[in-house]
């Protein structure tokens, strides 16, 4: 009947949401613990512990760092995601990418070097101990 809290995965996220409107660009970092919907122009750094969401006319052209991030709109620079990177398939992708896992729709564009930054497990087989890397 009542429902458990469950604890937030990113402590330090905040539940606020930025969002930046369609038609506006910013040149400039930006630096903040919530989430982002962005549906204009970024020129610069963006860095939040939330999450990212890029909408169809959205575009950031510079580095971003961030908890989680679900593209539709385009991306030049580098990208780095901690847990989750969700493409959808009008996602277009350049340069530099670092992420926990990552997610891609068919008819996205992904024109990156991707570094995958999963879990790495310790397995005992015959005695010998060997790493298996899961994303």
């Amino acid at each position: 009947m009542f429902k458990k809290n469950s604890p937030n995965p990113n402590p330090e996220a905040s539940k606020e949401q930025s969002r930046i409107a369609a038609g506006t660009l910013i040149t400039g970092d930006i630096e903040a613990k919530g989430g982002f919907r962005i549906e204009g122009t970024i020129k610069g750094n963006v860095t939040t512990s939330g999450k990212v969401v890029i909408s169809k006319g959205g575009y950031i052209e510079g580095n971003l760092t961030c908890h989680n991030a679900d593209f539709e709109g385009k991306f030049k620079g580098k990208l780095v995601v901690q847990d989750t990177l969700t493409l959808r398939s009008t996602a277009v992708i350049e340069g530099e990418v670092v992420s926990g896992k990552l997610s891609v729709e068919p008819g996205a564009t992904f024109n990156a070097t991707c570094e995958m930054k999963g879990n790495i497990k310790t397995l005992s087989k015959d005695g010998q101990k060997q790493k298996e890397r899961s994303a």
